[in-house]
């Protein structure tokens, strides 16, 4: 009994370790065998040229601004843009009521015509005088009186002749233009209102957007890097895209 008993402990024994060889052998099979080398990522590293952009925020400013304003004092008749329309130089934008201007022309020649009309007979008066003078058949004083009316009455008439330019000039400013091309905005003054020559208050004011500048600020630390680097010999201030610039809206 007891060898019968031994006998098939020694069977089951053997049955486990066969189990567990033919387990092994499953697992190893399953697994693939061992672990093969990492993959290494491999990266050469060379020098190569870059460029050196920045980005800043600009804001447009325009080309060039002109603020009208009158240089005769009157009334406003007509205003003869639109608002925010596109001007040309030289186009009318205010009419100013011309009538005192007419009459003051008008006045300045009529003056000038009489200081004109009494030229020549005090121009006679003083060359007869001269000629007399020699003779003693008219004293010193009575020359020199002719001569000084007829050099009194030349200056008037250059006097007049000044009044009359200067009233046609101030009749030519009664039409307010455009000295620029640009755009025109609001107009602080409508028709019938009064106006005085160099107001302190604008009429309107134009803008010149073609051509228009773009201001960037850029800090200073920034320029200074540049500079910097400029003068070291970091950066190649001879590229191709040396002071490029685009602008995104």
């Amino acid at each position: 009994m007891q060898r019968n008993k031994r006998a098939k402990q020694i069977i089951a024994l053997g049955v486990l370790v066969g189990a567990l060889i033919v387990a092994g052998c499953g697992q190893q099979k399953a697994t693939g065998g061992p672990p093969g080398p990492s993959e290494v990522a491999v990266v050469t590293v060379q020098p190569e040229k870059i460029s050196i952009t920045t980005e800043l925020s600009g804001r447009t400013s325009a080309y060039l601004i002109a603020e009208i304003r009158p240089q005769v004092n009157g009334l406003i008749q007509k205003r003869l843009f639109v608002e925010g329309s596109d001007v040309k130089a030289g186009q009318v934008l205010y009419q100013i009521d011309p009538a005192p201007y007419h009459a003051a022309l008008d006045n300045a020649k009529a003056a000038m015509g009489r200081a004109e009309a009494n030229l020549p007979a005090i121009r006679s008066r003083a060359e007869r005088v001269r000629e007399l003078l020699p003779d003693k058949a008219v004293s010193q004083q009575d020359s020199d009186d002719a001569t000084g009316a007829m050099r009194q009455s030349e200056a008037d008439i250059q006097y007049w002749k000044a009044t009359v330019e200067t009233a046609r000039i101030n009749l030519g400013y009664t039409r307010i233009t455009a000295p620029i091309t640009g755009r025109i905005g609001k107009s602080n003054v409508t028709e019938g209102g009064l106006v005085t020559a160099h107001q302190p208050l604008a009429l309107a004011t134009i803008q010149q957007l073609d051509p228009i500048y773009v201001d960037l600020p850029q800090a200073t630390a920034e320029l200074l890097r540049l500079q910097r680097s400029l003068v070291d010999g970091r950066l190649n201030p001879g590229g191709k895209n040396r002071n490029r610039v685009r602008l995104i809206l």
